[in-house]
């Protein structure tokens, strides 16, 4: 993903919805049963800012919400990043989405 989600800092919406699909085949990731983590962090930075738990809405066809914990959009104006990352049931493993999702928070009046 190349653009920029735009967020407004101190806001706990909109939650972001992503649909996980395999590069190679182009069919959705079955997530039924996963647990979904995104961090979240600065650009730049090393500290993390907040990790958000998912809520799959779609296991089969891959399909998580992450919605913001009330204080995630608490942070300095500037731009942000998420990695996601997905554990599969009955320790089956372990994937990370290669793409990062890119943000933009802006100060709040």
């Amino acid at each position: 993903m190349s653009e920029k989600i735009k967020l407004v800092q101190g806001d706990t919406r909109p939650q972001i919805k992503v649909f996980l699909t395999d590069d190679t085949t182009g069919l959705p990731i079955d997530i039924t049963g996963a647990a979904c983590l995104m961090k979240f962090r600065a650009v730049g930075a090393e500290v993390l800012t907040d990790t958000l738990t998912g809520a799959v809405l779609d296991g089969p066809n891959g399909v998580v919400v992450f919605p913001w914990n009330s204080t995630t959009l608490d942070c300095d104006p500037g731009d942000y990043e998420g990695e996601i990352e997905v554990t599969f049931p009955n320790n089956s493993g372990r994937q990370t989405v290669y793409d990062l999702l890119k943000f933009k928070v802006r100060s709040d009046f």
